[in-house]
This record gives C-alpha cells, sequence and structure tokens, in this order.
C-alpha cells in the first residue's frame, strides 16, 4: 500500500492528463474506445492527443475525450473533432503518428489534414 504522500504526489503528476479529458474547450477531440478502436491501437492515440494538446499549450481550447462504438469499425482508430460553428470533421485508421500532425495541424494551425479523413478513405 502506498502512503498519503506517495498517492498526492502521483495524483500531481497525472492531473494535467486527466484535467485535460474534462474540460470544456471549444473545440472537441473524441477518441473511439470501444472494443473494435481498442484492438485496433485508439489506447496509443488518445494519449498521443491528450499529449500533444498539453505540449503545445491548447487545454484551455480543447478538450480530449473518449467515446463508445462510432459504427465504422473497418477504420478504427476513429476520431471526431468538433469545433465551434464547424462541420465535424473525422479522422480514420489514427495512429499516435498521425494524432502529432492532426494536434500541430489542425488543432494549432487551423487546417484539416484532408489525406486523414473519411473522405479520403478508399471506400
Amino acid at each position: 500500500m502506498k502512503s498519503v504522500e506517495e498517492l498526492m504526489a502521483i495524483k500531481a503528476k497525472m492531473q494535467d492528463k486527466v484535467a485535460i479529458r474534462k474540460s470544456e474547450g471549444q473545440t472537441r477531440v473524441v477518441v473511439g474506445m470501444a472494443t473494435c478502436g481498442i484492438a485496433a491501437g485508439a489506447r496509443p492515440v488518445l494519449s498521443a492527443f491528450v499529449e500533444g494538446v498539453n505540449e503545445n499549450g491548447l487545454a484551455e481550447s480543447v478538450s480530449v475525450t473518449q467515446t463508445g462504438c462510432i459504427g465504422i469499425c473497418q477504420y478504427e482508430p476513429v476520431v471526431e473533432v468538433y469545433e465551434k460553428d464547424k462541420e465535424k470533421v473525422t479522422y480514420v485508421k489514427m495512429t499516435p503518428e498521425k494524432a502529432k500532425k492532426v494536434v500541430e495541424q489542425h488543432l494549432k494551425g487551423g487546417a484539416v489534414v484532408t489525406e486523414y479523413t473519411i473522405g479520403a478513405a478508399k471506400l
């Protein structure tokens, strides 16, 4: 069993990673974390978004959350980006490397990374 001091240290260390998932930013990044998404690698994608948003100082304006089934299992991991007054963007077959690019270009720079969207996927 850990001491109270050790638990408080762990809490402080992890606070920024948890807080970003709870924030009420104007932009929401939602990662599909149903069984199919997790099996396809959604957990490292979620972590990459959380870390990227924190590292780029976007935590005040961007929240990163998770959801269950999005309904397009063959395109997992799936990430949806909701921005105020804009149409939802659906990114498919995401990886942590792609997530970093989306953070840099879309969330920070304002330009959708079109080649990762469902519209660019070969249906």
